[in-house]
Order: structure tokens, then C-alpha cells, then sequence
């Protein structure tokens, strides 16, 4: 057996096979890239003459836990919300919510094909890709899911960030934020929709995952969400590229406003701004954490400079 195991016991791989088919063959065990909030492995098994591929999360954020000890019945009930959206994603296999079974809160999943691609060729394709996932998610009907959004951060103490050199700018940002919450009607979110939990397959969405924020909420919190991303990993420019793709497929839909954008760019300053170590996974390389500061900086310029 290809065994690469780190953080995944034999404990859990005893409880994959039992809950797959007990006769099943273990042929290889790797950890996945690009995870930084739970710990993610690929487990390959023989079952009979097919070959079946999963993926276990194990929930090992202690901090995380803490605040959210329901994660693994989250990521569940946003999967089995997922299946209705007509977007590929993984399905369930087995889930231990506390840990009992496996000596730490973890979820069985299948594995889906396809990779993150975070170079594409055609960017304008790329784009159009991004948001068709998007608004299939989005068209979900989600009254009766029992999570909500909720902000990362308290708008109300939310401060000009120190590093800024754009003041001004984050000053009319809060002004905006702590104002009129715009009316929206709420459907199902991923919560954290962005190009490292997308793949791809010979140039088109293979899959969806990482729906552990699965929520009900606005659409402009997961256009927001994206866009963000964008920017820090490209710039303006294909954050703009993605809302007006975005607004191709959603049409009367969606209503766009800032607000959500300079909401979702709030939620990213938990902290200074910093690369996302999944980038580096995925094979973008020479971003800095100061390039993230500035290019954090246009956006809420691009942003404030609106006509609306």
C-alpha cells in the first residue's frame, strides 16, 4: 500500500473500510494539499474488481471546534443541501460528529474528480466557469436550512486597518458598513466560494468542495466572497471580471451592491493580510504579504470610487 498517513490512524482507516465494504482493500493513503483549517486525506480502496476513491476530513482545529463543535453535522447537512443545486459535489459517506468512533470529529466523503486551477489560459473562460457554479448554487431555495450567515467580524468595532495607506478610503467603507443593511432575499450560500475550492476538468467545473460554511444568506456574500479572493491573487480588474460574468448568468436574480463586497472584505481582515498558503499549494508562486496589503488597498478604492 502508497501510504503518505500523517495525522491519519489506523484508527480511522479500520473505520473508512467498515463503513465502505469491510472486505475492502486499502491501496493508498495521502494527504491533500491546500487545506489549512482541518486536515484532509485521499484514501484509495479495491472493492472487489473497482477501485473507489474518498476523502476524509478530520476536524483538528481545536480553536475551531471550540467555537463550532458541530462541524462535522454542518459540513453534512450543507452536502446533502448541495446535492439539490445540480452542481457536482461529494457525497456523504459516514460522519463521527464527536469523535467517539474515530478519536477526533471526521467526515467520509467520495472524492471527486478533477484540480484547482489557479493559472487557467483563457482567464475571460475561466471566469464565466467560476459564476455558472455559482449561480447553480445560488438557485436553492433555503428557508428552512438550519445555519445562517453570520459576519466574522463586528462591523461596529471594525477599525481602519493600521497597515492601510488608504485612510480615507476604509473610513467611507465602515460608513457605509455600519449603515442600512441592504434588504436581499436569502438562498443557499457555500459561505467560502472561492477558486481553490473549485475544480476543474479538461476546462470545465468538475466539482465543488469544502462546504463545512454552508449557510442561508445573500447571494452578494459568496459573489463578495470570490471576488476578494480575486483580487488578492489578481487584482481589480478580474474581481470585476468575475461580478459581471456572474451577472450574466444570474440576470434579474441577483441585484448587485458593494455593500456585500466591502462586507466579505471586512470578514478577510481577521487579521493583517496575509497569502493564502492554499495558493502556494496550487502552484502560484511569487505573491507577497505586502502585495496583499496594497491589492487590498485598490479594492476598497475601486470599491468607494462606485457611482453607487
Amino acid at each position: 500500500m502508497e501510504q503518505n498517513n500523517e495525522y491519519l490512524s489506523n484508527r480511522i482507516i479500520e473505520w473508512v473500510v467498515d463503513n465502505v465494504d469491510s472486505n475492502a482493500v486499502v491501496e493508498s493513503v495521502s494527504r491533500l494539499k491546500g487545506s489549512t483549517s482541518s486536515t484532509l486525506h485521499s484514501i484509495t480502496l479495491k472493492v472487489g474488481q473497482s477501485v473507489k476513491r474518498y476523502v476524509v476530513r478530520q476536524f483538528d482545529n481545536k480553536e475551531w471546534l471550540a467555537e463550532e463543535p458541530d462541524l462535522v453535522l454542518h459540513e453534512k447537512e450543507s452536502l446533502l443541501m448541495a446535492a439539490k443545486t445540480g452542481v457536482t459535489t461529494p457525497q456523504v459517506v459516514a460522519s463521527d460528529e464527536t469523535g467517539e468512533k474515530c478519536g477526533i470529529p471526521a467526515i467520509l466523503m467520495t472524492k471527486l474528480e478533477g484540480a484547482v486551477e489557479l493559472k487557467p489560459a483563457n482567464m475571460d473562460e475561466w471566469l464565466t466557469g467560476l459564476a455558472k457554479g455559482l449561480e447553480k448554487i445560488h438557485a436553492v431555495e433555503a428557508s428552512d436550512f438550519p445555519y445562517q450567515h453570520y459576519s466574522y467580524n463586528d462591523i461596529s468595532t471594525f477599525k481602519v486597518p493600521g497597515w492601510s495607506k488608504e485612510p480615507k478610503t476604509w473610513e467611507s467603507a465602515i460608513n457605509i458598513l455600519t449603515g442600512p443593511r441592504p434588504k436581499t432575499t436569502d438562498c443557499f450560500i457555500h459561505r467560502d466560494y472561492h477558486p481553490a475550492n473549485v475544480l476543474w476538468n479538461e476546462g470545465s467545473v468538475s466539482g465543488v468542495v469544502d462546504w463545512v460554511n454552508g449557510c442561508r444568506g445573500p447571494r452578494g456574500v459568496d459573489v463578495g466572497h470570490c471576488r476578494v479572493n480575486l483580487a488578492m491573487l489578481y487584482g481589480v480588474e478580474t474581481a470585476d471580471g468575475f461580478l459581471k460574468a456572474y451577472q450574466q448568468q444570474a440576470g434579474s436574480c441577483f441585484t448587485y451592491n458593494r455593500y456585500w463586497d466591502l462586507l466579505s472584505l471586512s470578514d478577510m481582515l481577521v487579521g493583517p493580510p496575509e497569502v493564502y498558503p492554499g495558493w502556494e499549494a496550487f502552484g502560484v508562486s511569487g505573491l507577497t504579504n505586502d502585495m496583499m496589503k496594497k491589492r487590498l488597498d485598490k479594492y476598497v478604492v475601486s470599491l468607494i470610487n462606485q457611482d453607487s
